[in-house]
């Protein structure tokens, strides 16, 4: 179950267009179904071959029949995915949130957030910065008021439509650290709420973006704040207060309660969670080459650049930061329990396209109040807080390796142009990369999207497959001929493609799986031996957790790997190029982000010689 604290009473004008856009979503969306059960044991035990020897696919095989016999423990617990279903808005939806955000206890930044790194603009001193600051919270501003009078398109995929329901939930609204779990605020007044949190040289500032009678601030409005904000915020020893939420969750949860303890404190928490959105001003990246500057860019939206740099400029709890950099650099950070990819896609596209306009507002000749500083009383107890939270960023930023690149020898038209889903072209490049690097094909997922149901989120796609396996064995042999290869090669494409129409009609396998474990585990009944069994844990170990974030723009996403010994691999394929960030763990010495670069782009330039007609 997620908890969804309200805070203030009545909320009534803040949730009624939120209910009233869920409501017109439901109306022309789904309910998630509930897969058959033997299709989905037959799907796991498929996804296992090539990962399994003979005689552990068979021990498993024998445990996973047993389970799903007719009248067994699987129809049992069958039979309660199916009750829920009926009596939820989405069967599996806040059991996902539950277990896979909002109990992890994984510092958010590196592990948990991704982060969006765009295009540089074209600038690189901080009054331009401000300009364009301003401009971006205008663009964000109009979308918050295309969501609330019901302006904002209904999305499709492939004739579908989406579920509309994580747009509203994007704005004023705070993950909040527990004891043993997390929980989500979803913050309301009387009325929606009417400021952004601006935050400079770890310094946060409430900017008010409504004016009393409801209407929004002008660009030019909010710029002239910009700057009385800039002037308040000049490089001090002001603690970095931010920092305190990029700690273990645990952690946090007992230095946020020591913090709250403090009146000034929990009011000036209150006001950051409580806010539209928030917007980092950051000082310029460090630049060491060309080469390596989109590397450093991504990494520095993804965690800050460390505690001498920027990281005390986020407060990570928070759904949306915007990240706006003196030389240029900008991109945006979300917390994922309450937003997925292609909603903060579309708020970019949008936000990029409105940026193409000219300000048409001249600023009204209204006395503007200050932007409201906020203070932190900081006591002996939150300086220690402070000082550990520090060091521990610290370790776990010199530990990330980021690796973004831009491949420029094709894009998604070849594939199309040979009747191969560009996306499934990229994932069997991935497994054929790996292989080539780590011999050994390994777990991997490739996270699809479930929103063309009720309240749906993400789903995975497991490969490699059977076909995958037999392709990236046979590639570099010399004694298979071009054709053989190009017969597998399309045949492993075809069945990733194969995999991903099963996911969008509902038939994913991972959710069921877990959906059926977590209702053992509500029934107080042991945990079902299949997800004891060895193999499960093999199975689940994503050492490749891969997404595509397709997008209007060359932007990347950028996150860290599930496990310590893995990759986080995001592409954005372009028509004619595509985006890639690959991330690795260094203190993993089997694992290399620019070793596995460097091989995936000799692999797709290999794969593009590959579809070319011999001679």
């Amino acid at each position: 179950m997620i908890f969804r604290k309200i805070q203030s009473g009545s909320c009534r004008a803040w949730l009624s267009w939120v209910s009233m856009r869920q409501e017109l979503c439901f109306s022309s969306v789904p309910p998630q179904p509930v897969p058959p059960l033997t299709h989905t044991l037959q799907g796991y035990l498929k996804a296992l071959e090539p990962l399994l020897p003979p005689e552990e696919l068979s021990h498993t095989r024998r445990m996973v029949h047993e389970f799903g016999r007719p009248g067994g423990l699987g129809s049992h617990l069958q039979a309660g995915l199916e009750k829920r279903a009926k009596f939820t808005k989405n069967w599996m939806t806040d059991w996902w949130v539950q277990w896979a955000y909002l109990e992890s206890r994984q510092p958010l930044p590196v592990h948990s957030n991704p982060a969006i790194s765009l295009p540089r603009r074209d600038y690189n001193d901080w009054r331009s910065q401000l300009v364009f600051a301003s401009k971006l919270i205008t663009a964000v501003l109009d979308f918050i008021a295309k969501i609330k009078t019901g302006q904002l398109p209904v999305e499709y995929m492939r004739g579908m439509p989406l579920c509309m329901e994580l747009y509203p939930l994007l704005f004023s609204s705070c993950r909040i650290p527990g004891p043993k779990h997390d929980y989500i605020a979803h913050y309301g007044r009387s009325r929606s709420p009417t400021h952004i949190t601006v935050v400079r040289n770890y310094q946060f500032f409430q900017l008010e973006v409504y004016n009393s009678d409801g209407s929004r601030l002008t660009q030019s409005q909010i710029h002239s704040q910009l700057l009385r904000i800039r002037s308040q915020s000049w490089k001090t020893d002001k603690e970095p207060m931010g920092i305190l939420t990029s700690e273990h969750r645990h952690t946090w949860g007992e230095a946020y309660n020591r913090l709250s303890r403090d009146k000034l404190n929990k009011e000036s928490v209150r006001l950051i969670e409580t806010g539209l959105f928030s917007v980092c001003l950051d000082s310029p990246v460090m630049r060491i080459s060309d080469e390596k500057y989109a590397s450093r860019k991504a990494a520095q939206i993804l965690h800050g650049g460390g505690t001498f740099s920027n990281s005390g400029n986020r407060w990570f709890d928070k759904t949306l930061q915007f990240v706006v950099g003196e030389d240029g650099s900008w991109g945006l950070l979300y917390e994922q329990a309450t937003a997925d990819g292609p909603p903060i896609a579309t708020l970019l596209d949008h936000i990029l396209q409105y940026c193409e306009n000219p300000d048409s507002f001249r600023a009204p000749l209204i006395p503007l109040p200050m932007p409201k500083k906020l203070y932190f009383h900081i006591d002996r107890e939150i300086k220690r807080d402070i000082e550990l939270a520090k060091q521990n960023l610290d370790i776990l930023i010199n530990d990330l390796d980021v690796n973004v690149f831009n491949f420029k020898k094709f894009g998604k038209d070849l594939p199309k142009k040979h009747g191969l889903s560009p996306n499934s072209f990229i994932q069997v490049a991935l497994q054929l990369a790996y292989y080539r690097v780590h011999n050994e094909v390994c777990p991997s997922c490739d996270i699809a999207s479930q929103r063309m149901f009720r309240g749906g989120r993400t789903e995975y796609i497991r490969s490699p497959t059977n076909q995958t396996l037999k392709f990236i064995q046979a590639f570099d042999k010399e004694n298979v001929s071009h054709e053989a290869k190009l017969q597998l090669f399309r045949e492993a494409v075809n069945a990733h493609t194969a995999l991903t129409n099963l996911t969008i009609k509902g038939l994913g396998i991972e959710r069921h799986l877990l959906g059926l474990k977590l209702q053992a585990i509500g029934e107080g009944l042991s945990i079902p031996k299949i997800f004891m069994d060895t193999a499960y844990g093999l199975a689940t170990h994503w050492k490749l957790r891969t997404g595509q974030v397709p997008a209007n723009t060359d932007s990347v996403m950028c996150f860290g790997p599930l496990v310590p010994d893995g990759y986080a691999i995001c592409y954005n394929p372009q028509a004619d190029h595509v985006h890639f960030s690959i991330t690795a763990f260094n203190c993993c010495e089997e694992t290399h982000a620019e070793t596995l670069a460097l091989t995936l782009k000799d692999t797709l330039c290999q794969l593009h010689e590959l579809l070319q007609p011999t001679v």
